[in-house]
């Protein structure tokens, strides 16, 4: 198993080398963006990560990295249902918001952050995304990956990417997989809560419509932001993550990882049973059936949890829950099971994306750790939170 807390350096940056290549072809009048040189760039990326250069950007997999697989934006159809997301723009369309850098301190430490503010932004008590990176991933890095941005100036929300700090943890994981993180009022949840609070504020931003996500690490913690601050989220996002205390340290975080919650609990009812998720959050849940980083078995323990507090909120009401299979334009197939109430008001999805490994469905290849088979995750979580009657527009 990979230690996902840590990393080495690569010994080459095949990003530095590509923009040499690049500056090159540009300088001899040669047009990569159109043409038949178009693709050239992507080509030239794979050629250098075929050679085992990973880039400073991550296309290609760090050999101690949690995260391990990349690729570029699709939209999603569905055989048997239609998403009723709109086309999001191409790669090749600008974008025109405003992407801003600040920072926030509490009792707790403090912690940069990445703002954007589309130009097309509500005039009046836009939604929010906050958005949670993976381990040895950016603010910058994840937007560039998860394009939720392009969706912003489609939709005018604003999205929020924290920042982990490197001295809180070498790897710039968020810290899920520790007691003092997992709570409320205390550690990493009131840093990201803070700033969530900061930007509504700051920007008049709706509070009925506040949602957050993330991959992996960032997965895992959008999932303890639910649990510890419902009133503040409107609804999860969790893709390659982890249930709500899956682990009290690093060895117990990596034998969720193999297992999920079923092998904690065998090696730790106590620690298992003291940390049950109790609070029904509206929960979307992407995981690929070959992801080995995190196992898809804790995919299926976010949706039980979130199943169980509903269940609890619902005081056992009926649930009508259906499933359909389709493939994505990139070729990847998937299952999409949808949850809903006896009123026919969904609460929960969970997409399996069939073959797809440890990175984010859909994404865009100018971020790292990203899927550009599978269905569209950004729009479908978008799709899902706005949908969402708590976060429809006032």
């Amino acid at each position: 198993m990979k230690n996902p807390f840590h990393t080495r350096a690569p010994a080459f940056d095949a990003t530095a080398i590509h923009e040499t290549i690049q500056r090159a072809l540009t300088s001899a009048g040669l047009d990569t963006a159109s043409g038949p040189m178009r693709g050239v760039t992507e080509t030239i990326r794979q050629a250098l990560a075929s050679a085992g250069l990973p880039s400073a950007a991550g296309h290609a997999t760090a050999r101690n990295s949690i995260i391990d697989v990349r690729a570029q934006v699709v939209d999603v159809g569905d055989e048997t249902t239609p998403v009723l997301m709109p086309e999001t723009p191409t790669d090749d369309t600008p974008v025109p918001g405003r992407f801003e850098t600040h920072a926030f301190s509490n009792q707790a430490g403090s912690r940069a952050y990445k703002l954007y503010i589309p130009a097309g932004l509500a005039p009046a008590r836009p939604a929010v995304v906050v958005m949670l990176h993976g381990c040895t991933q950016s603010a910058a890095d994840f937007a560039a990956g998860t394009q939720m941005n392009r969706l912003a100036d489609a939709h005018g929300f604003l999205v929020v990417y924290p920042e982990q700090a490197g001295h809180a943890n070498a790897s710039k994981c968020w810290n899920w997989f520790k007691a003092q993180d997992q709570a409320r009022d205390g550690g990493e949840p009131s840093l990201i809560a803070g700033i969530t609070r900061e930007v509504v504020a700051r920007h008049g931003a709706d509070p009925r419509r506040v949602f957050v996500a993330g991959l992996s690490a960032g997965a895992a913690m959008a999932v303890i932001l639910g649990e510890t601050y419902p009133e503040l989220y409107a609804g999860v996002g969790a893709h390659s993550g982890l249930p709500y205390g899956s682990a009290h340290d690093i060895g117990s975080a990596i034998a969720a990882m193999k297992g999920g919650r079923s092998g904690l609990a065998m090696a730790a009812p106590a620690a298992a049973a003291r940390r049950a998720a109790v609070q029904a959050v509206p929960t979307i849940v992407f995981h690929g059936d070959r992801d080995h980083t995190v196992q898809s078995i804790n995919g299926a323990e976010i949706v039980r949890q979130a199943q169980e507090a509903h269940r609890v909120e619902l005081a056992d009401a009926a649930w009508r829950s259906s499933t359909h299979r389709g493939s994505s334009p990139g070729g990847r197939s998937y299952s999409r099971t949808v949850h809903a109430t006896a009123s026919g008001e969904p609460q929960i999805e969970f997409w399996t994306v069939h073959g797809a490994g440890h990175a984010w469905s859909g994404g865009s290849a100018k971020g790292s750790f990203t899927d550009d088979a599978g269905p569209d995750a950004s729009a479908e979580m978008v799709r899902f939170f706005l949908a969402l009657p708590l976060a429809s527009v006032a």
